[in-house]
Protein backbone atom coordinates (compact mmCIF):
# COMPACT_ATOMS: atom_id res chain seq x y z
CA UNK A 1 0.00 0.00 0.00
CA UNK A 2 1.82 3.16 -1.34
CA UNK A 3 1.98 6.10 1.52
CA UNK A 4 -0.66 8.93 1.20
CA UNK A 5 1.08 12.42 1.14
CA UNK A 6 -0.07 14.92 3.56
CA UNK A 7 -1.80 17.68 1.98
CA UNK A 8 -1.25 20.98 3.06
CA UNK A 9 -4.11 23.06 4.62
CA UNK A 10 -5.67 25.97 2.07
CA UNK A 11 -4.34 23.84 -1.05
CA UNK A 12 -7.13 21.73 -3.27
CA UNK A 13 -6.70 18.14 -3.65
CA UNK A 14 -8.02 18.80 -7.24
CA UNK A 15 -5.36 18.48 -10.04
CA UNK A 16 -4.05 21.88 -11.60
CA UNK A 17 -4.41 20.55 -14.92
CA UNK A 18 -7.60 22.55 -16.80
CA UNK A 19 -9.78 25.49 -15.63
CA UNK A 20 -11.13 25.07 -12.39
CA UNK A 21 -15.06 23.81 -12.30
CA UNK A 22 -16.59 26.79 -11.10
CA UNK A 23 -14.20 28.93 -13.83
CA UNK A 24 -15.53 26.40 -16.69
CA UNK A 25 -19.10 27.43 -15.48
CA UNK A 26 -18.80 30.85 -15.71
CA UNK A 27 -17.14 30.83 -19.04
CA UNK A 28 -19.81 28.75 -20.61
CA UNK A 29 -22.33 30.79 -18.78
CA UNK A 30 -20.82 34.19 -20.03
CA UNK A 31 -20.47 32.82 -23.53
CA UNK A 32 -16.95 33.07 -23.43
CA UNK A 33 -13.96 30.96 -25.76
CA UNK A 34 -11.61 29.15 -24.03
CA UNK A 35 -8.24 31.29 -24.22
CA UNK A 36 -6.49 34.22 -22.48
CA UNK A 37 -8.87 36.83 -20.79
CA UNK A 38 -9.06 40.42 -20.77
CA UNK A 39 -7.72 42.24 -17.79
CA UNK A 40 -9.62 44.63 -15.16
CA UNK A 41 -12.81 43.83 -13.45
CA UNK A 42 -15.58 41.35 -14.82
CA UNK A 43 -18.69 42.64 -16.24
CA UNK A 44 -21.60 42.58 -13.83
CA UNK A 45 -24.30 39.78 -14.98
CA UNK A 46 -27.80 40.36 -16.05
CA UNK A 47 -27.08 43.46 -17.82
CA UNK A 48 -26.84 44.42 -21.56
CA UNK A 49 -24.63 46.78 -23.32
CA UNK A 50 -26.12 49.16 -25.60
CA UNK A 51 -24.65 49.73 -29.09
CA UNK A 52 -23.25 53.39 -29.78
CA UNK A 53 -25.16 53.99 -33.11
CA UNK A 54 -27.57 56.85 -33.35
CA UNK A 55 -30.19 57.37 -30.90
CA UNK A 56 -33.78 57.19 -32.18
CA UNK A 57 -35.60 60.52 -30.81
CA UNK A 58 -39.26 61.97 -32.10
CA UNK A 59 -39.96 64.68 -34.10
CA UNK A 60 -38.44 67.77 -33.00
CA UNK A 61 -41.21 69.92 -32.47
CA UNK A 62 -40.61 73.71 -32.98
CA UNK A 63 -40.01 76.02 -29.97
CA UNK A 64 -41.97 78.55 -31.09
CA UNK A 65 -45.35 76.36 -30.71
CA UNK A 66 -45.13 76.55 -27.34
CA UNK A 67 -45.81 80.43 -27.06
CA UNK A 68 -48.22 80.25 -30.34
CA UNK A 69 -51.37 82.07 -29.74
CA UNK A 70 -55.23 81.58 -31.30
CA UNK A 71 -57.15 84.69 -31.84
CA UNK A 72 -60.75 83.58 -30.28
CA UNK A 73 -63.86 85.26 -31.67
CA UNK A 74 -67.38 85.22 -29.92
CA UNK A 75 -70.27 83.84 -32.25
CA UNK A 76 -70.73 87.03 -33.63
CA UNK A 77 -67.59 87.60 -34.72
CA UNK A 78 -66.67 90.12 -31.70
CA UNK A 79 -62.67 89.33 -30.74
CA UNK A 80 -62.40 87.64 -26.94
CA UNK A 81 -58.87 86.46 -25.97
CA UNK A 82 -55.99 85.41 -27.97
CA UNK A 83 -55.55 81.62 -26.48
CA UNK A 84 -52.66 78.75 -26.17
CA UNK A 85 -53.06 76.67 -29.38
CA UNK A 86 -53.45 73.45 -27.21
CA UNK A 87 -56.67 75.34 -25.66
CA UNK A 88 -57.83 76.06 -28.81
CA UNK A 89 -57.07 72.89 -30.60
CA UNK A 90 -59.25 71.46 -27.13
CA UNK A 91 -62.30 73.57 -27.62
CA UNK A 92 -62.38 72.34 -31.29
CA UNK A 93 -61.94 69.21 -30.50
CA UNK A 94 -65.04 68.93 -28.28
CA UNK A 95 -66.69 71.29 -30.36
CA UNK A 96 -67.35 74.21 -28.47
CA UNK A 97 -65.45 76.29 -31.57
CA UNK A 98 -64.87 76.34 -35.06
CA UNK A 99 -62.24 76.80 -37.24
CA UNK A 100 -62.21 80.41 -39.09
CA UNK A 101 -58.44 80.34 -40.42
CA UNK A 102 -56.10 78.46 -40.43
CA UNK A 103 -52.75 77.80 -40.54
CA UNK A 104 -51.18 79.99 -44.16
CA UNK A 105 -48.59 77.20 -44.30
CA UNK A 106 -51.62 74.69 -44.26
CA UNK A 107 -50.10 72.43 -41.06
CA UNK A 108 -52.51 69.85 -39.61
CA UNK A 109 -52.33 68.11 -36.23
CA UNK A 110 -52.98 64.22 -36.31
CA UNK A 111 -54.25 62.49 -33.76
CA UNK A 112 -55.52 58.89 -33.76
CA UNK A 113 -58.95 59.38 -35.16
CA UNK A 114 -59.37 63.17 -35.69
CA UNK A 115 -56.95 65.26 -38.11
CA UNK A 116 -57.44 68.99 -37.00
CA UNK A 117 -55.99 72.01 -38.65
CA UNK A 118 -53.48 73.88 -36.66
CA UNK A 119 -56.06 77.20 -36.29
CA UNK A 120 -54.76 80.96 -36.25
CA UNK A 121 -58.78 82.18 -35.58
CA UNK A 122 -61.32 80.22 -33.81
CA UNK A 123 -64.98 81.51 -33.25
CA UNK A 124 -66.85 79.92 -30.69
CA UNK A 125 -69.81 77.58 -31.13
CA UNK A 126 -72.81 79.60 -29.03
CA UNK A 127 -72.75 83.08 -27.91
CA UNK A 128 -70.36 84.04 -24.49
CA UNK A 129 -72.03 87.60 -23.13
CA UNK A 130 -68.61 89.80 -21.85
CA UNK A 131 -69.64 92.08 -19.11
CA UNK A 132 -68.65 95.88 -19.58
CA UNK A 133 -65.54 97.24 -18.40
CA UNK A 134 -66.16 100.98 -18.45
CA UNK A 135 -62.10 101.41 -16.85
CA UNK A 136 -59.14 99.69 -18.53
CA UNK A 137 -56.91 98.63 -15.90
CA UNK A 138 -52.89 99.83 -16.58
CA UNK A 139 -50.44 97.28 -17.23
CA UNK A 140 -47.05 97.24 -18.18
CA UNK A 141 -47.51 95.47 -21.13
CA UNK A 142 -50.25 97.70 -22.39
CA UNK A 143 -48.70 100.89 -21.72
CA UNK A 144 -45.73 100.13 -23.37
CA UNK A 145 -47.75 99.19 -26.69
CA UNK A 146 -50.02 102.52 -26.41
CA UNK A 147 -46.16 104.38 -26.37
CA UNK A 148 -45.01 102.18 -29.32
CA UNK A 149 -41.91 101.22 -27.03
CA UNK A 150 -40.62 104.78 -27.57
CA UNK A 151 -39.39 106.93 -25.21
CA UNK A 152 -42.26 109.84 -24.29
CA UNK A 153 -39.57 112.23 -24.03
CA UNK A 154 -36.65 111.30 -26.18
CA UNK A 155 -38.26 109.06 -28.85
CA UNK A 156 -35.78 106.14 -28.53
CA UNK A 157 -35.93 102.90 -27.44
CA UNK A 158 -38.26 102.76 -24.06
CA UNK A 159 -37.07 100.20 -21.29
CA UNK A 160 -39.15 101.31 -18.47
CA UNK A 161 -41.89 103.55 -17.33
CA UNK A 162 -41.83 106.44 -15.93
CA UNK A 163 -44.32 109.05 -14.27
CA UNK A 164 -44.51 112.64 -15.82
CA UNK A 165 -46.16 113.99 -11.78
CA UNK A 166 -43.04 111.58 -9.65
CA UNK A 167 -45.33 110.08 -7.08
CA UNK A 168 -43.04 112.28 -4.19
CA UNK A 169 -45.15 115.15 -5.46
CA UNK A 170 -48.08 113.68 -5.62
CA UNK A 171 -48.62 112.16 -9.12
CA UNK A 172 -50.57 109.48 -9.71
CA UNK A 173 -50.39 105.92 -10.94
CA UNK A 174 -52.82 106.46 -13.89
CA UNK A 175 -53.14 106.30 -17.92
CA UNK A 176 -52.72 109.94 -18.43
CA UNK A 177 -49.50 110.14 -15.83
CA UNK A 178 -47.10 107.42 -17.20
CA UNK A 179 -45.40 107.38 -19.82
CA UNK A 180 -43.14 104.90 -21.65
CA UNK A 181 -39.44 106.13 -21.07
CA UNK A 182 -35.74 105.18 -21.80
CA UNK A 183 -33.19 104.63 -18.83
CA UNK A 184 -30.81 107.62 -19.63
CA UNK A 185 -34.26 110.21 -20.01
CA UNK A 186 -35.83 108.54 -16.61
CA UNK A 187 -32.39 108.90 -14.98
CA UNK A 188 -31.94 112.64 -15.56
CA UNK A 189 -34.95 113.42 -15.20
CA UNK A 190 -35.45 111.83 -11.37
CA UNK A 191 -38.02 113.43 -9.09
CA UNK A 192 -38.51 116.57 -11.18
CA UNK A 193 -41.35 118.24 -13.08
CA UNK A 194 -41.15 118.98 -16.81
CA UNK A 195 -41.15 122.51 -16.20
CA UNK A 196 -38.32 122.72 -13.95
CA UNK A 197 -36.00 121.04 -16.52
CA UNK A 198 -37.50 122.30 -19.59
CA UNK A 199 -38.60 119.24 -21.26
CA UNK A 200 -42.29 118.61 -23.25
CA UNK A 201 -43.98 115.08 -24.26
CA UNK A 202 -44.05 113.91 -27.20
CA UNK A 203 -47.48 113.06 -27.17
CA UNK A 204 -50.22 113.50 -24.25
CA UNK A 205 -50.73 110.27 -22.88
CA UNK A 206 -54.38 109.22 -23.08
CA UNK A 207 -56.29 105.57 -22.00
CA UNK A 208 -56.40 103.22 -24.66
CA UNK A 209 -59.59 102.55 -26.24
CA UNK A 210 -61.25 99.49 -28.58
CA UNK A 211 -61.58 95.79 -28.04
CA UNK A 212 -58.17 94.81 -29.32
CA UNK A 213 -55.63 96.33 -26.97
CA UNK A 214 -55.60 93.81 -24.41
CA UNK A 215 -54.78 91.15 -27.61
CA UNK A 216 -51.99 93.26 -29.17
CA UNK A 217 -50.48 94.27 -25.93
CA UNK A 218 -50.17 90.76 -25.22
CA UNK A 219 -49.12 89.62 -28.68
CA UNK A 220 -45.77 90.97 -30.22
CA UNK A 221 -46.39 88.94 -33.90
CA UNK A 222 -49.95 88.90 -34.21
CA UNK A 223 -51.51 87.12 -37.49
CA UNK A 224 -51.88 88.64 -40.19
CA UNK A 225 -55.19 87.33 -40.26
CA UNK A 226 -56.32 89.25 -36.87
CA UNK A 227 -56.32 92.28 -38.41
CA UNK A 228 -59.98 92.24 -39.85
CA UNK A 229 -61.29 91.61 -37.05
CA UNK A 230 -59.59 93.71 -34.24
CA UNK A 231 -59.93 97.19 -36.01
CA UNK A 232 -58.09 100.44 -35.69
CA UNK A 233 -54.86 99.96 -33.73
CA UNK A 234 -55.03 101.49 -30.41
CA UNK A 235 -54.40 105.01 -29.72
Amino acid sequence: MPDRQPIPRGVSGQSSVGPAPQAAARAVAGGSSVGPQPSGPPARGGRISRGHGPRRSRDPVPPSWGRRRVLLLNATFEPLTALPLRRAVVLVVCGKAEVVHGDPAGLTLHAATVRVPVPSVIRLSNYVRVPYRAQVPLTRAGLMHRDRYRCAYCGGRAETIDHVVPRSRGGDHSWQNCVACCARCNHRKADRLLSEIGWKLRMVPRAPHGPHWRLLAHSTEADPLWRQYLGAPAA
